[in-house]
């Protein structure tokens, strides 16, 4: 690719990049969320047209306005994205084969052939799925294995996957790592959008980082280390490990008994959840996402109605509203800060007093109009003791980056004082920079005092933070460990429903 530049209103996405990738290798593409990676691969596969720049496959250059999909796939393009494209009612094999079905004769398929040729790729490429199962009933890492079949079916040489690994659990992330060097030694290219460090490591020959759209550099991975590669993505030096002080935990600030509730399908989500959580404590949870962490948080919050009883400083809160919940001392960090944690037409001022807006010193005269300078001053205190990057207190929150973006809800939150902070997915998205900004803050938290629950799909970030761990699995928590006690392939074997010897 040479050249490729690609705007949208406002954002350069793209800017002058210059990008090989050789055969045969495993190509990482490394940067933060909104550097630029998914946006130029959407180029390269045709779902996008760049404002200008070219580029070439196998050494032709490819050209026309008509550039899609379908014409990369000819050339041997492949991708498989990060949210899935199977039909959930259809078999693997239906899956694969769609739109390129064997045909015994015009309008009628040939089942067994069908069978038979993803039989023998699965094996080919050491993709092992069952041709005849319905894709609804198969596990995450197996739905990505069929992906992949997918593209190689339709002659893919060339394989682009988007941030693969972020719904795997440890097993499945190894056996993805296995499949892919298999493809490598057949001849196949695979470029691999990350943004975690360790796995761009250990499975890439070499890295091209990206930053606010453009090329930082490339790299062979054996010539570098996780400290390089982040203070290319950040560009200064990042503590990648944080480390935390020996405290000695508190009274019981959130105890749960008996939690039971359905999901919006009316499903069971949690089946009898039981755990609690004392002052001065991060307790972690892991798990494969879609097993009950969502429908846990909202019950938590006062946003979903549950059996079972919530319990904070021994006060039972089970029937109380959120906004209760919040005055006596529950803070809330939101996996989807968009959707659930800020208002993005709202300013930066706006958005830092959420939920406490009909509250001193936000408010004057009978608690019925707003104290713009209290907030102003407020806001800009928050800006300073948080460092969020904005060009005023009245710019609107959507015009920030993530990151600035989940300072904003740390401060809120965090100005408080809880007793309690639910934390969920806090660093999804971030670059690891911010990354490092929200678990120190976490951490300080902790230290001050503060209960933590902690729901993240990152086990290194569990790990890491953790003082206990708990594994839900299925609506249940199958153990709770000090971290002391467990470690990555023993929460892994649990997160995916097995048990420990």
């Amino acid at each position: 690719m040479e050249g490729i530049t690609k705007t949208f209103p406002g954002v350069i996405a793209n800017d002058n990049i210059d990008l090989a990738i050789e055969e045969a290798e495993i190509h990482g593409l490394l940067g933060e969320n909104g550097a630029g990676k998914t946006v130029l691969m959407s180029i390269l596969y045709g779902l996008l047209h760049p404002d200008e720049g070219k580029f070439f496959v196998k050494g032709k250059e490819v050209e026309g306005e008509n550039y899609g999909p379908a014409r990369a796939i000819k050339l041997g393009l492949g991708m498989v994205h990060q949210s899935f494209m199977l039909i959930p009612s259809f078999t693997v094999a239906e899956n694969i084969t769609l739109g390129i079905e064997p045909m015994k004769r015009k309008f009628l398929l040939d089942d067994h052939k069908m069978v038979k040729d993803v039989k023998e790729m699965s094996v080919r490429y050491k993709l092992n799925v069952d041709p005849e199962a319905r894709v609804d009933s198969l596990p995450v890492g197996v739905q990505q294995r069929v992906e992949i079949l997918k593209a190689l079916y339709k002659g893919a040489d060339i394989l682009i996957l988007d941030e693969p690994t972020s719904v795997l659990i440890p097993s499945e992330v190894e056996e993805l790592f296995k499949a892919l060097l298999t493809l490598k030694s057949q001849g196949k290219t695979v470029i691999f959008i990350s943004h975690k460090l360790k796995e761009v490591l250990s499975i890439c020959d070499r890295v091209t980082v990206l930053k606010r759209g453009s090329v930082v550099g490339t790299v062979r991975a054996s010539d570098t280390d996780m400290e390089e590669l982040a203070m290319m993505m950040v560009g200064r030096k990042v503590v990648l490990t944080i480390e935390k002080k020996g405290v000695e935990s508190g009274k019981c600030v959130l105890k749960v008994e008996n939690l039971r509730s359905s999901n919006d399908r009316g499903l069971p989500a949690l089946r009898g959840v039981d755990f609690e959580i004392h002052g001065s404590e991060i307790l972690g949870m892991a798990g494969v996402e879609g097993n009950g962490q969502t429908e846990l948080i909202e019950v938590l919050m006062g946003l979903r109605r549950a059996e079972g009883k919530v319990f904070l400083d021994d006060e039972d809160i089970s029937d109380l509203s959120t906004e209760k919940r919040i005055k006596m001392g529950i803070a809330h960090v939101p996996e989807d800060r968009r959707k659930r944690g800020l208002i993005g037409d709202f300013s930066v001022s706006e958005n830092l007093i959420l939920g406490s807006q009909g509250t001193p010193p936000f408010v004057k005269w009978l608690r019925t109009i707003l104290d713009v300078k209290q907030i102003t001053t407020f806001s800009r205190d928050a800006i300073k003791d948080f460092s969020i990057k904005t060009p005023s207190v009245d710019t609107p929150v959507q015009h920030l980056s993530g990151g600035t973006q989940q300072r904003v809800v740390l401060a809120r939150e965090f100005h408080r004082r809880p007793k309690l902070i639910i934390a969920s997915q806090p660093t999804r998205g971030l670059d690891v920079g911010a990354t490092e900004y929200v678990r120190k803050g976490l951490v300080e938290m902790r230290d001050r005092g503060c209960a933590i629950l902690l729901i993240s799909a990152d086990l290194d970030e569990v790990l890491m933070l953790s003082d206990k761990v708990a594994v839900i699995y299925e609506g249940r928590i199958v153990a709770i460990r000090p971290i002391e006690e467990t470690n990555e392939q023993q929460l892994g074997l649990l997160m995916g429903g097995g048990k420990l010897d």
